[in-house]
């Protein structure tokens, strides 16, 4: 078998997996469609931005935050190679916990052809210690000339899915013509309650082009728990199963139809218990979002 076939033998076992053998261990955890596929994500990822190799007992925390990130049912995680050292500490800690065919690996290709972005992308696969990564995603639109390679990883299997990022509500009119002309399965834009721009622009065209859609930064890059320090959650937060800030904010963005997935931060065991039970219960519904907003503009 050549390095193609067993690239496409790879993913196709890995594809299975996700879309047969997750659903079957019935975590509870609200799953979205990726749009034109048979495969549902849960709704809450995990983001790595803050992942780096430390020392035993900070390499010892993010090892738990992990085995219980999966234990619960998470399978997203979202990293990059500009996020320090995460896809090293990731390729070491879901080796060691061996669950990469449990999981849906995203990275990111973030240079040029001409400033060594196909060396940026393998030293990617290597640090990951993976021959398939879920979703490649070309990072802040830096690097458009990789996606003819990326394609050709994905027509061989060594990418699943292929999409573009930013967090940068500025960037959005280059986005926007990124998304009309290019071929796409992905997105993943900025997003939360006090950062809306996205779902009058992004998220709609996401939704006619098919696109799946992850959300960075859910949790308002932390000024939205700076708004709220010191007051009680609303009563009313109870009816669509909020039980704390951070799952007020979450089930806020998860709502939206457009979005497949949010991916926050999470570093310890409490973050992943608290932030993965937004993908539990009940959603706002149209109404109760719209309270949502205007309970958070009024403050």
């Amino acid at each position: 078998m050549n390095r193609r076939d067993l690239l496409k033998s790879a993913a196709g076992a890995t594809l299975a997996l996700k879309t047969g053998g997750l659903a079957a261990q019935g975590s509870g955890l609200i799953e979205k469609p990726i749009p034109g596929t048979d495969e549902t994500l849960p709704a809450i990822g995990i983001g790595t931005n803050r992942y780096s190799v430390g020392d035993d007992q900070e390499n010892l925390q993010l090892l738990q935050t992990l085995r219980t990130f999966s234990q619960l049912g998470g399978t997203v995680i979202d990293t990059a190679p500009m996020y320090r050292s995460s896809e090293t500490i990731l390729g070491r800690l879901i080796d060691e916990l061996e669950i990469r065919d449990r999981i849906f690996l995203a990275t990111k290709s973030d240079r040029d052809r001409k400033d060594g972005g196909p060396t940026r992308v393998d030293n990617s696969f290597q640090q990951l210690r993976t021959e398939v990564v879920d979703l490649m995603q070309v990072h802040n639109l830096r690097g458009l000339d990789m996606l003819p390679t990326l394609r050709e990883m994905q027509s061989i299997g060594q990418v699943r899915y292929l999409g573009i990022t930013t967090s940068r509500t500025a960037q959005f009119p280059d986005f926007i013509r990124v998304m009309r002309n290019e071929k796409l399965d992905f997105i993943q834009v900025n997003y939360a309650l006090n950062d809306r721009e996205a779902a009058g622009t992004i998220l709609p065209l996401a939704q006619d082009l098919g696109l799946a859609v992850l959300v960075n930064v859910p949790l308002g890059r932390g000024r939205l728990f700076r708004a709220v320090q010191g007051q009680q959650l609303p009563g009313w937060a109870a009816d669509f199963g909020a039980r704390s800030w951070a799952q007020f904010f979450l089930k806020y963005v998860i709502s939206h139809p457009a979005v497949t997935c949010a991916i926050p931060g999470m570093r310890r065991i409490s973050h992943v218990e608290d932030n993965l039970g937004a993908a539990t219960g009940a959603l706002p519904t149209p109404a109760q979002r719209a309270r949502q907003e205007a309970w958070f503009d009024s403050l």
